[in-house]
């Protein structure tokens, strides 16, 4: 049986699948919605000054309790109430990390995010999640 579920979250419509299928295949976990908020890194984040760098964090973890709102909401219209967390820095890595420290059984992440075009199978970050994760992870189409 799992426990715990971590759901990272980002509104599109693959999270909203991976969401929905934790709530109902998971009845009885706990589950987390994770947002991540994304931060320039290598090349060009030396062409950014790191006052101007602040606001617009601000600014996505703002965006980032909106979109966790809207999960929240959907698994209130389930039945379910869910707690919702927001992590900043590059989405796998903060994924798996906090999937190490929160001891959670089980990631269930949508198959690609909003970012880019879709590839054949998974969203980098998925696949990166699924290579580095210690722990199980569904990937939902």
């Amino acid at each position: 049986m799992t426990d715990r579920l971590l759901v990272p979250y980002d509104g599109s419509e693959p999270a909203r699948a991976a969401l929905e299928y934790a709530l109902e295949t998971f009845p009885d976990a706990d589950v987390v919605a994770l947002y991540v908020v994304p931060v320039p890194e290598g090349y060009w984040a030396a062409f950014q000054n790191p006052e101007d760098r602040i606001p617009a964090v601000d600014r996505a973890r703002d965006n980032g309790r909106d979109i966790l709102d809207d999960a929240a909401q959907l698994a209130a219209d389930r039945g379910r109430d869910i707690d919702t967390e927001i992590a900043t820095g590059k989405p796998d890595h903060e994924i798996v990390e906090f999937a190490e420290e929160g001891a959670y059984d089980t990631i269930v992440i949508g198959s690609h995010g909003r970012g880019g075009i879709s590839r054949v199978l998974l969203g980098s970050v998925a696949e990166n999640v699924v290579r580095r994760a210690p722990i199980p992870v569904v990937v939902v189409r």
